[in-house]
């Protein structure tokens, strides 16, 4: 647990106070995100675990479309709430509701994150045993960073790294994903740079090469910005963006053409495609 100043620990008790009520205003959700320390009482550094600031997560909603979304390792539902204000506009002009169903293992977040996103679904449960959810159209997280212990598995990748463990459960899930990781994560960079450049990675293609998932940089934020507006962290961060359904083709076309070589040979092939 983090040591407070005397002003964050004043403001992070005036926000319990806030969430003892049953509903909350705007106002009221804001002033909860920008100052309920999540290291207050529990080790978020050991977790790789720290949200969203809400300004970035409003930039993050632009790359992420409406229909069904998936909130991967929510929180306390910074993204969910940035991507249901971002669509105001679209539902004050006949738009139906985006569909948010945020997933979070923390028991304490989901408590908060209810008040915070009463318009989502939330589920408390691990991303490594996640019940029958259906298909979504995207996926999104600002999963804990770094070469975690879990329990679970991704289905394809087997490494360590944790953000991509997420994402390649996002992709059995939706069709495009949204994801704030690591700079040394991304094929990237671009984020507190004086331009944009392409970078190699062993671990990135490694991710690359078992899941057969591209990382793009959407519409490109420069998320240095909001550097000091994270709670007791200043991470080096991109936003990323995946299609799924690129690499359904992809895998598709492939096993396709392995069995036009292969013609006449039975049990050898199989088609993998997203759930």
């Amino acid at each position: 647990m983090a040591k407070l100043t005397k002003i964050e620990t004043k403001l992070h008790l005036e926000a319990v106070e806030l969430l003892t009520q049953d509903h909350l205003s705007e106002d009221e959700k804001d002033f909860v995100l920008a100052h309920w320390q999540e290291s207050a009482n529990h080790v978020n550094g050991q977790a790789g675990a720290f949200f969203t600031p809400l300004d970035l997560a409003y930039d993050f909603a632009l790359d992420v479309g409406n229909g069904r979304v998936i909130d991967l390792c929510a929180g306390i539902g910074t993204l969910a709430l940035a991507k249901w204000r971002r669509q105001a506009y679209d539902r004050s002009n006949g738009a139906a509701p985006v569909d948010i169903v945020c997933v979070e293992i923390n028991p304490a977040y989901v408590a908060i994150g209810q008040k915070i996103v009463p318009e989502a679904t939330w589920i408390c449960a691990s991303i490594f045993d996640l019940p029958d959810l259906g298909h979504f159209d995207y996926a999104m997280a600002n999963p804990p960073f770094g070469n975690l212990t879990t329990d679970g598995a991704a289905p394809r990748y087997t490494g360590a790294g944790f953000e991509y463990k997420v994402i390649d459960i996002a992709a059995e899930l939706a069709d495009f994903g949204t994801f704030i990781i690591p700079q040394g994560s991304c094929p990237f960079t671009y984020s507190g740079k004086s331009d944009y450049r392409e970078v190699e990675t062993a671990k990135y293609g490694r991710f690359q090469d078992q899941t057969g998932i591209t990382l793009e940089p959407g519409i490109g934020v420069d998320t240095s910005y909001y550097c000091n507006q994270w709670h007791g962290v200043s991470p080096v961060i991109e936003i990323v963006t995946a299609d799924f359904t690129e690499r359904t083709r992809t895998t598709a076309s492939a096993s396709e053409g392995a069995g036009t070589l292969e013609a006449g040979t039975q049990g050898v092939l199989e088609l993998e495609f997203a759930a």
